[in-house]
Protein backbone atom coordinates (compact mmCIF):
# COMPACT_ATOMS: atom_id res chain seq x y z
CA UNK A 1 0.00 0.00 0.00
CA UNK A 2 2.53 2.65 -1.51
CA UNK A 3 -0.02 4.20 -3.27
CA UNK A 4 -3.02 6.96 -3.80
CA UNK A 5 -5.31 6.35 -6.56
CA UNK A 6 -7.54 9.71 -7.67
CA UNK A 7 -10.81 8.58 -9.24
CA UNK A 8 -10.66 11.26 -12.56
CA UNK A 9 -14.02 12.57 -13.92
CA UNK A 10 -14.65 12.96 -16.94
CA UNK A 11 -16.44 16.24 -18.47
CA UNK A 12 -18.92 16.04 -21.54
CA UNK A 13 -16.27 18.02 -23.39
CA UNK A 14 -14.36 15.00 -22.93
CA UNK A 15 -11.71 16.57 -20.73
CA UNK A 16 -10.65 15.62 -17.30
CA UNK A 17 -12.85 17.51 -14.49
CA UNK A 18 -11.40 20.38 -12.88
CA UNK A 19 -12.17 18.89 -9.34
CA UNK A 20 -10.10 15.94 -10.11
CA UNK A 21 -7.18 18.40 -11.12
CA UNK A 22 -7.53 19.82 -7.60
CA UNK A 23 -7.44 16.44 -6.38
CA UNK A 24 -4.32 15.35 -8.04
CA UNK A 25 -2.47 18.77 -7.37
CA UNK A 26 -3.13 17.61 -3.13
CA UNK A 27 -2.80 14.23 -3.42
CA UNK A 28 0.46 15.10 -5.20
CA UNK A 29 1.74 16.77 -2.43
CA UNK A 30 0.09 13.78 0.16
CA UNK A 31 1.88 11.17 -1.93
CA UNK A 32 5.83 13.31 -1.80
CA UNK A 33 4.79 13.52 2.23
CA UNK A 34 4.41 9.49 2.14
CA UNK A 35 6.77 8.76 -0.32
CA UNK A 36 4.23 7.28 -2.17
CA UNK A 37 3.61 6.93 -6.10
CA UNK A 38 0.45 8.91 -7.20
CA UNK A 39 -2.33 6.90 -9.64
CA UNK A 40 -5.43 8.33 -11.15
CA UNK A 41 -7.72 6.07 -12.73
CA UNK A 42 -9.84 7.44 -16.06
CA UNK A 43 -12.84 5.68 -17.45
CA UNK A 44 -14.53 6.72 -20.79
CA UNK A 45 -14.20 6.38 -24.69
CA UNK A 46 -11.42 7.81 -26.78
CA UNK A 47 -10.30 9.92 -24.54
CA UNK A 48 -7.44 12.08 -25.62
CA UNK A 49 -4.56 13.47 -24.05
CA UNK A 50 -4.83 12.42 -21.17
CA UNK A 51 -0.92 12.68 -20.26
CA UNK A 52 -0.98 16.17 -21.00
CA UNK A 53 -3.55 16.96 -18.50
CA UNK A 54 -2.74 14.64 -15.66
CA UNK A 55 1.05 14.32 -15.90
CA UNK A 56 1.73 18.33 -15.11
CA UNK A 57 0.17 17.73 -11.87
CA UNK A 58 2.24 14.96 -10.79
CA UNK A 59 0.41 12.12 -11.68
CA UNK A 60 2.71 8.92 -11.94
CA UNK A 61 0.56 6.16 -12.96
CA UNK A 62 -2.85 6.59 -15.04
CA UNK A 63 -5.09 3.46 -15.61
CA UNK A 64 -6.77 3.88 -18.59
CA UNK A 65 -9.78 1.85 -19.47
CA UNK A 66 -11.80 2.88 -22.85
CA UNK A 67 -15.01 1.28 -24.01
CA UNK A 68 -17.35 2.51 -26.38
CA UNK A 69 -20.30 1.73 -23.94
CA UNK A 70 -18.31 4.08 -21.57
CA UNK A 71 -19.00 7.03 -22.82
CA UNK A 72 -21.30 8.38 -20.29
CA UNK A 73 -21.14 7.79 -16.68
CA UNK A 74 -22.93 4.42 -15.45
CA UNK A 75 -22.73 3.39 -11.81
CA UNK A 76 -22.32 -0.52 -12.37
CA UNK A 77 -19.62 -0.70 -14.85
CA UNK A 78 -17.76 1.68 -13.46
CA UNK A 79 -18.03 -0.02 -9.73
CA UNK A 80 -16.67 -3.06 -11.40
CA UNK A 81 -13.69 -1.57 -12.41
CA UNK A 82 -13.11 0.60 -9.90
CA UNK A 83 -13.00 -2.34 -7.30
CA UNK A 84 -11.11 -4.68 -8.95
CA UNK A 85 -8.45 -2.16 -9.70
CA UNK A 86 -8.48 -1.31 -5.99
CA UNK A 87 -7.95 -5.27 -5.09
CA UNK A 88 -5.51 -5.19 -7.84
CA UNK A 89 -3.45 -2.63 -6.69
CA UNK A 90 -4.08 -2.02 -3.17
CA UNK A 91 -4.16 1.98 -2.86
CA UNK A 92 -3.52 3.35 1.04
CA UNK A 93 -5.86 6.29 -0.08
CA UNK A 94 -8.56 6.75 -2.63
CA UNK A 95 -9.97 9.98 -3.28
CA UNK A 96 -13.02 10.79 -5.59
CA UNK A 97 -14.67 14.42 -6.18
CA UNK A 98 -17.61 14.83 -4.46
CA UNK A 99 -19.55 15.68 -7.28
CA UNK A 100 -23.25 13.72 -8.39
CA UNK A 101 -21.29 10.88 -9.98
CA UNK A 102 -18.42 10.82 -6.43
CA UNK A 103 -21.17 11.04 -4.01
CA UNK A 104 -22.66 8.23 -6.30
CA UNK A 105 -19.89 5.83 -6.97
CA UNK A 106 -17.67 6.04 -3.47
CA UNK A 107 -20.16 4.70 -0.77
CA UNK A 108 -20.47 1.85 -2.85
CA UNK A 109 -16.86 0.87 -3.43
CA UNK A 110 -16.26 1.16 0.32
CA UNK A 111 -19.45 -0.32 1.44
CA UNK A 112 -18.16 -3.02 -1.05
CA UNK A 113 -14.16 -3.07 0.32
CA UNK A 114 -16.08 -2.54 3.87
CA UNK A 115 -13.64 0.36 4.60
CA UNK A 116 -14.38 3.90 5.50
CA UNK A 117 -15.24 6.78 4.24
CA UNK A 118 -15.45 10.32 4.76
CA UNK A 119 -17.71 12.79 2.72
CA UNK A 120 -17.12 16.14 1.46
CA UNK A 121 -14.08 16.77 3.25
CA UNK A 122 -12.34 20.35 2.64
CA UNK A 123 -9.03 19.32 3.98
CA UNK A 124 -6.84 16.41 4.10
CA UNK A 125 -3.89 15.52 5.93
CA UNK A 126 -1.23 13.64 6.83
CA UNK A 127 -0.66 12.96 10.47
CA UNK A 128 -0.13 10.06 13.34
CA UNK A 129 -3.44 8.94 15.57
CA UNK A 130 -3.15 7.36 18.92
CA UNK A 131 -5.96 5.27 20.27
CA UNK A 132 -6.06 5.21 23.73
CA UNK A 133 -8.58 2.64 24.62
CA UNK A 134 -6.21 0.13 22.91
CA UNK A 135 -2.87 1.69 23.78
CA UNK A 136 -1.97 1.97 20.40
CA UNK A 137 -0.61 4.34 18.39
CA UNK A 138 -0.76 4.97 14.00
CA UNK A 139 1.14 6.51 11.59
CA UNK A 140 0.79 8.12 8.29
CA UNK A 141 -2.75 8.11 8.90
CA UNK A 142 -5.43 10.33 6.58
CA UNK A 143 -6.87 13.05 8.29
CA UNK A 144 -10.18 13.39 6.87
CA UNK A 145 -11.19 16.92 7.94
CA UNK A 146 -14.90 18.30 7.25
CA UNK A 147 -17.11 20.87 8.91
CA UNK A 148 -20.07 19.04 11.18
CA UNK A 149 -22.54 19.96 13.25
CA UNK A 150 -24.12 22.73 10.54
CA UNK A 151 -20.64 24.01 10.15
CA UNK A 152 -20.24 24.18 14.13
CA UNK A 153 -17.19 22.28 14.45
CA UNK A 154 -14.54 21.29 12.07
CA UNK A 155 -14.41 17.29 12.75
CA UNK A 156 -11.17 15.43 11.62
CA UNK A 157 -11.95 11.79 11.04
CA UNK A 158 -9.91 8.97 10.39
CA UNK A 159 -10.19 5.45 9.31
CA UNK A 160 -6.63 3.46 10.84
CA UNK A 161 -8.21 0.12 10.79
CA UNK A 162 -8.88 -0.25 7.44
CA UNK A 163 -7.52 0.20 3.81
CA UNK A 164 -7.82 2.18 1.30
CA UNK A 165 -8.87 5.80 3.65
CA UNK A 166 -11.25 6.50 1.33
CA UNK A 167 -12.71 10.66 1.21
CA UNK A 168 -14.69 12.58 -1.52
CA UNK A 169 -13.61 15.81 -1.56
CA UNK A 170 -16.14 19.11 -2.73
CA UNK A 171 -15.45 21.20 -5.32
CA UNK A 172 -12.94 24.02 -5.11
CA UNK A 173 -11.53 23.52 -1.71
CA UNK A 174 -8.12 21.95 -2.75
CA UNK A 175 -5.86 24.58 -4.85
CA UNK A 176 -5.39 23.57 -8.78
CA UNK A 177 -1.46 23.71 -9.06
CA UNK A 178 1.03 22.45 -11.69
CA UNK A 179 3.13 20.38 -9.83
CA UNK A 180 6.23 20.51 -12.99
CA UNK A 181 5.15 20.47 -16.34
CA UNK A 182 8.00 18.42 -17.54
CA UNK A 183 7.03 15.47 -14.90
CA UNK A 184 6.29 12.34 -17.17
CA UNK A 185 4.92 8.99 -15.80
CA UNK A 186 2.76 6.03 -17.86
CA UNK A 187 -0.43 5.00 -19.11
CA UNK A 188 -1.68 1.47 -18.40
CA UNK A 189 -4.31 0.18 -20.81
CA UNK A 190 -6.59 -1.83 -19.07
CA UNK A 191 -8.65 -4.62 -20.76
CA UNK A 192 -12.28 -4.11 -20.91
CA UNK A 193 -12.63 -7.69 -21.21
CA UNK A 194 -10.91 -8.15 -18.27
CA UNK A 195 -12.71 -5.71 -15.71
CA UNK A 196 -16.25 -5.60 -17.25
CA UNK A 197 -18.75 -8.53 -18.12
CA UNK A 198 -22.62 -8.00 -20.33
CA UNK A 199 -24.25 -7.92 -16.49
CA UNK A 200 -22.37 -4.34 -15.92
CA UNK A 201 -24.50 -3.20 -19.18
CA UNK A 202 -27.96 -4.95 -17.86
CA UNK A 203 -29.03 -0.96 -17.87
CA UNK A 204 -29.45 0.54 -21.56
CA UNK A 205 -29.52 4.79 -22.16
CA UNK A 206 -31.76 5.55 -24.63
CA UNK A 207 -31.09 9.06 -24.84
CA UNK A 208 -29.27 11.52 -22.97
CA UNK A 209 -30.43 15.50 -22.37
CA UNK A 210 -27.84 17.71 -21.16
CA UNK A 211 -28.77 20.90 -19.80
CA UNK A 212 -25.68 23.69 -20.30
CA UNK A 213 -24.46 25.42 -17.00
CA UNK A 214 -25.83 29.09 -17.14
CA UNK A 215 -24.35 30.31 -13.87
CA UNK A 216 -20.34 30.04 -13.50
CA UNK A 217 -19.19 31.34 -10.37
CA UNK A 218 -16.78 29.39 -9.79
CA UNK A 219 -14.47 30.65 -12.42
CA UNK A 220 -15.68 34.50 -11.80
CA UNK A 221 -12.81 36.53 -10.84
CA UNK A 222 -14.92 38.83 -8.98
CA UNK A 223 -17.72 37.91 -6.92
CA UNK A 224 -20.56 40.08 -5.90
CA UNK A 225 -22.54 38.43 -3.26
CA UNK A 226 -25.56 38.97 -1.38
CA UNK A 227 -26.52 37.67 2.35
CA UNK A 228 -30.22 37.84 4.20
CA UNK A 229 -29.49 41.46 5.17
CA UNK A 230 -30.01 42.66 1.42
CA UNK A 231 -33.56 42.50 1.93
CA UNK A 232 -35.98 41.37 -1.24
CA UNK A 233 -35.12 39.62 -4.47
CA UNK A 234 -35.61 43.32 -5.89
CA UNK A 235 -32.97 44.69 -3.55
CA UNK A 236 -30.50 41.71 -5.37
CA UNK A 237 -31.10 43.58 -8.65
CA UNK A 238 -28.64 46.24 -7.28
CA UNK A 239 -25.97 43.78 -7.11
CA UNK A 240 -26.33 42.11 -10.65
CA UNK A 241 -26.05 45.76 -12.23
CA UNK A 242 -22.66 46.27 -9.85
CA UNK A 243 -21.01 42.63 -11.23
CA UNK A 244 -22.06 43.89 -14.27
CA UNK A 245 -20.36 47.08 -14.14
CA UNK A 246 -17.51 45.15 -12.78
CA UNK A 247 -17.43 42.23 -15.03
CA UNK A 248 -17.91 39.71 -12.25
CA UNK A 249 -20.81 37.15 -11.27
CA UNK A 250 -22.91 37.34 -8.22
CA UNK A 251 -23.59 35.24 -4.88
CA UNK A 252 -24.94 34.75 -2.17
CA UNK A 253 -25.50 32.94 0.79
CA UNK A 254 -28.13 29.96 1.63
CA UNK A 255 -30.00 32.25 3.81
CA UNK A 256 -30.50 34.46 0.64
CA UNK A 257 -31.54 31.41 -1.55
CA UNK A 258 -33.56 30.13 0.76
CA UNK A 259 -35.60 33.22 1.37
CA UNK A 260 -35.87 33.10 -2.56
CA UNK A 261 -33.67 36.16 -3.45
CA UNK A 262 -32.16 34.39 -5.98
CA UNK A 263 -31.28 31.23 -7.29
CA UNK A 264 -29.86 28.01 -6.00
CA UNK A 265 -27.02 28.05 -8.31
CA UNK A 266 -25.40 31.12 -6.76
CA UNK A 267 -25.28 30.01 -3.04
CA UNK A 268 -21.67 30.03 -1.83
CA UNK A 269 -20.66 27.98 1.10
CA UNK A 270 -20.80 24.55 3.34
CA UNK A 271 -23.53 23.28 1.54
CA UNK A 272 -23.00 25.65 -1.92
CA UNK A 273 -19.97 25.73 -3.47
CA UNK A 274 -16.61 27.08 -2.80
CA UNK A 275 -14.87 29.76 -4.63
CA UNK A 276 -11.57 31.73 -5.10
CA UNK A 277 -12.12 34.92 -6.71
CA UNK A 278 -9.51 37.91 -6.61
CA UNK A 279 -12.23 40.34 -5.03
CA UNK A 280 -15.53 39.27 -3.38
CA UNK A 281 -17.21 41.91 -2.04
CA UNK A 282 -19.73 40.59 0.49
CA UNK A 283 -23.34 42.83 0.74
CA UNK A 284 -25.21 42.20 3.91
CA UNK A 285 -23.33 39.27 5.05
CA UNK A 286 -23.05 38.12 8.16
CA UNK A 287 -20.00 36.35 8.06
CA UNK A 288 -21.52 32.58 9.71
CA UNK A 289 -18.81 30.12 9.47
CA UNK A 290 -21.01 27.56 7.36
CA UNK A 291 -20.59 30.63 4.61
CA UNK A 292 -17.16 31.88 5.60
CA UNK A 293 -15.79 27.96 4.42
CA UNK A 294 -16.85 28.53 0.73
CA UNK A 295 -15.31 31.88 0.04
CA UNK A 296 -12.59 32.79 2.92
CA UNK A 297 -9.73 31.87 0.55
CA UNK A 298 -10.66 34.78 -1.86
CA UNK A 299 -7.80 37.29 -2.33
CA UNK A 300 -9.10 40.25 -1.26
CA UNK A 301 -12.37 40.60 0.32
CA UNK A 302 -14.76 43.37 1.05
CA UNK A 303 -17.48 43.61 3.36
CA UNK A 304 -20.06 45.81 3.57
CA UNK A 305 -22.66 46.01 6.56
CA UNK A 306 -24.28 48.15 9.24
CA UNK A 307 -22.96 45.80 12.34
CA UNK A 308 -19.27 46.52 12.67
CA UNK A 309 -19.04 43.87 14.81
CA UNK A 310 -20.13 41.24 12.09
CA UNK A 311 -18.26 38.00 11.69
CA UNK A 312 -17.86 38.57 8.15
CA UNK A 313 -15.18 41.88 8.89
CA UNK A 314 -13.24 39.65 11.09
CA UNK A 315 -11.66 38.34 7.44
CA UNK A 316 -12.36 41.03 5.13
CA UNK A 317 -9.09 42.99 3.96
CA UNK A 318 -11.92 46.36 4.08
CA UNK A 319 -14.97 46.97 5.69
CA UNK A 320 -17.52 49.55 5.14
CA UNK A 321 -20.20 50.23 7.57
CA UNK A 322 -23.10 51.33 6.14
CA UNK A 323 -26.45 49.82 4.29
CA UNK A 324 -25.94 48.11 1.40
CA UNK A 325 -28.32 49.67 -0.57
CA UNK A 326 -27.32 52.86 0.15
CA UNK A 327 -23.68 52.13 -0.92
CA UNK A 328 -23.85 50.36 -3.80
CA UNK A 329 -25.88 52.76 -6.12
CA UNK A 330 -22.55 55.02 -5.26
CA UNK A 331 -20.12 52.12 -6.14
CA UNK A 332 -22.04 51.82 -9.41
CA UNK A 333 -22.06 55.79 -10.18
CA UNK A 334 -18.43 55.86 -9.42
CA UNK A 335 -17.62 52.56 -11.57
CA UNK A 336 -19.63 53.94 -14.37
CA UNK A 337 -18.20 57.45 -14.38
CA UNK A 338 -14.37 55.99 -13.96
CA UNK A 339 -15.28 53.76 -16.59
CA UNK A 340 -15.92 56.85 -19.25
Amino acid sequence: MNNILVFCEITEEQQIAEVSLELCSKARKLADSLSYRLDAIVIGNDIRNIEEQLYPYGVDSIFYLSDFRLSSYQTIPFFSIITKLISEETPDIVLFGATSVGRDIAPRVASYLRCGLTADCTNLEIGSHHDAKNNKTYDNILYQIRPAFGGNIIATIVSPETRPQMATVREGVMKKEVYNNNHKGNIITLDAEKYLNDNDFCIEILERHIEAQKINIKGAPIIVAGGYGIGSKENFALLHELAEVIGGEVGATRAAVDAGFTENERQIGQTGITVRPKLYIACGISGAVQHRAGMDQSAKIISINTDPNAPINAIADYTIIGDAMDIIPKMIKSYKENML
